[in-house]
């Protein structure tokens, strides 16, 4: 399956009417959810889902580029997801290896780069390689670019145990004190250190919670719930989800 290459998709196609493209969030969050149930809907293997799940990625992400949105984080899979089927979890892994290969030829081309939150030396030697790879290649591009971040062998709890631990190991070794703790010298133990905190989360598929993701990040997001399967997901849902973010008012606690 070609990622990132441009094709018409059975998804309703986003017009951006009735958006502020001035107010537009920084950073968008997805958690790609229903990709099994769509799959089951229309008795094929979850396999299929996936497949059809990372046609809306490739959509989604070329969408929030052209709109203007500068971050785009999606939650691709969690530590918790290695307890799926072998096959299950083969099937992921092989679309992954080919949106890898995909980013390798178009990031350079088509104005954007790929980076990664989670613990990459869990994935399989031939994957971690493709991210390394990514990584290296797209921060040697020029220019400011829209910015995926693929959330792969990713759990929230599990960044903020590694983070306390990297900071730890400093405290230790005398490369920081106790005392000089803020949330904002923390959060550059992160894996989104450098990425501003989403301000919009979606998540389709009708379930209404996180499961892990960016728990420290989302502290102040707004969050948009559907019952649209991710496959189905498309720039118009987008531009729904969109629109009632910009009627929200966002306070940070304030008045």
């Amino acid at each position: 399956m070609a990622f990132w290459n441009r094709k018409k998709t059975d998804s309703q196609p986003g017009t951006g009417e009735g958006l502020d493209l001035s107010r537009l969030p920084r950073h968008v969050g997805i958690i790609m959810d229903g990709n099994g149930r769509w799959a089951k809907k229309r008795g094929l293997p979850r396999t299929a889902g996936h497949a059809a799940g990372a046609e809306s990625f490739r959509t989604i992400a070329y969408y929030c580029k052209d709109l203007g949105i500068p971050y785009l984080t999606v939650y691709a899979f969690s530590t918790e997801n290695w307890k799926r089927p072998m096959e299950e979890v083969s099937a992921i892994m092989n679309l992954l290896q080919n949106y890898l290969l995909e980013a390798l030829e178009k990031m350079e081309r088509d104005g954007f780069r790929v980076h990664f939150f989670g613990d990459l030396e869990g994935l399989p030697p031939k994957l971690r390689d493709l991210c390394l790879r990514t990584l290296e290649e797209g921060d040697a591009l020029d220019g400011t670019r829209f910015q995926v971040n693929v959330c792969l062998n990713y759990g929230g709890r599990d960044e903020i145990l590694r983070a306390a631990k990297a900071w730890a190991a400093d405290v230790q070794a005398g490369r920081q004190t106790p005392e000089a703790l803020t949330d904002e010298l923390f959060s550059r133990y992160l894996d989104s250190r450098g990425v501003p905190d989403p301000d919009l989360i979606i998540r389709p598929s009708g379930e209404l919670r996180l499961s892990n993701f960016l728990p420290w990040q989302s502290a102040y997001a707004e969050f948009y719930f559907t019952d649209v399967l991710w496959p189905d997901f498309g720039p118009a849902v987008l531009d729904q989800a969109l629109i009632d973010y910009q009627r929200r008012q966002r306070r940070f606690g304030g008045v």
